[in-house]
C-alpha cells in the first residue's frame, strides 16, 4: 500500500488502485500495435500489482506501529511469482510484459540470494521463449513495456504526492515513442501538465484513498479493521497540455 502522512492522519492507497490509475493513463494513450496486444497491454498495466500478501504476518506496520509504505517492504518472492502465475492464464503476451516488469523492478537485487538470482534468470529465459512463441521482436516488446513503465511511474508520482511545486518539472520516464516526458503543476489545484503532450485531449484521472485518523496500531489485524471502516476520499487530477 502507498502511505501518505497528512494533517488529519494517514492517507492509504492500495497498490491495486495505483495500478488501476496507471491503466487510466494507458487508456488515454494513442493505441499502437494489433488490437489483441493493445488490450493485453492494458490488462498487464491494470493488474501488475495484484497478488499482494494478505495481512496475516508482520507486513503492513513499521516498528513504531504506523502503516508501512510499500517502499519499506523487502522483495516478496510470493507476490512476484503469484502475479506472474496469474498472468499466464491470460496468455504469453501479458506474461511477457509482467515478466519484463519484474526484471525491471528486481534486477538490482541480483547477487544477494541464490533464489532471487534463479528467479531473475528464469525471467530472462521465459521472456526469450515468449517472444519467440509470439513472433514479437525485442524492440516491439520493449516499446509496449515502455508504456507500462511510463504509466506506472506517473501513477506513483500522483499517488505519492510527488508533483513538484511552483511549476518545477519532474521527469516521468522515456515513453514508447522514445521521447523523454516531464510532469509539472503550476498551482496546487491546477492541472497536471505533461510535456511533450502525448494525448488527444485533456482528461481527468481518479483514485480512491482510505483515510485513517489513528496514527499507531498494535498489529495488522487492528489496521485492517480500521481500513475496512475508514472513510473513502476520491483524489482527482486534470491532465492538460501546457
Amino acid at each position: 500500500m502507498i502511505v501518505n502522512y497528512t494533517t488529519a492522519g494517514w492517507q492509504i492507497i492500495y497498490q491495486q488502485s495505483h495500478a488501476l490509475l496507471a491503466a487510466q493513463l494507458a487508456w488515454q494513450w494513442p493505441p499502437f500495435g494489433p488490437t489483441d496486444r493493445w488490450v493485453g497491454l492494458l490488462a498487464a498495466i491494470a493488474q501488475h500489482d495484484d497478488e499482494q500478501r494478505s495481512w496475516d504476518v508482520d507486513y503492513s506496520l513499521t516498528a513504531t506501529g504506523a502503516p508501512a509504505d510499500f517502499t519499506m517492504q523487502e522483495f516478496s518472492m510470493e507476490q512476484a511469482t503469484g502475479v506472474l502465475k496469474t498472468a499466464r492464464f491470460q496468455g504469453q503476451w501479458r506474461s511477457l510484459l509482467t515478466s519484463m516488469h519484474l526484471s525491471f523492478l528486481y534486477e538490482s537485487l541480483r547477487g544477494q540470494k541464490k533464489g532471487i538470482d534463479a528467479f531473475l534468470d528464469e525471467q530472462q529465459a521465459n521472456q526469450q521463449r515468449w517472444r519467440k512463441g509470439l513472433k514479437v521482436s525485442k524492440a516491439d516488446a520493449q516499446q509496449a513495456y515502455a508504456l507500462m513503465q511510463w504509466c506506472d511511474r506517473l501513477s506513483l508520482i500522483l499517488c505519492r504526492q510527488e508533483l513538484p511545486e511552483m511549476g518545477r518539472t519532474l521527469e516521468i520516464s522515456q515513453g514508447p515513442d522514445g521521447k523523454r516526458y516531464d510532469v509539472a503543476r503550476s498551482a496546487p489545484d491546477g492541472p497536471v501538465i505533461i510535456t511533450p503532450w502525448p494525448f488527444a485531449s485533456s482528461f481527468t484521472l481518479s483514485v480512491e484513498a482510505s483515510l485513517l485518523a489513528q496514527l499507531q496500531f498494535k498489529d495488522d489485524a487492528e489496521l485492517a479493521a480500521h481500513l475496512r471502516e475508514a472513510p473513502i476520499e476520491t483524489l482527482r487530477w486534470e491532465l492538460a497540455k501546457k
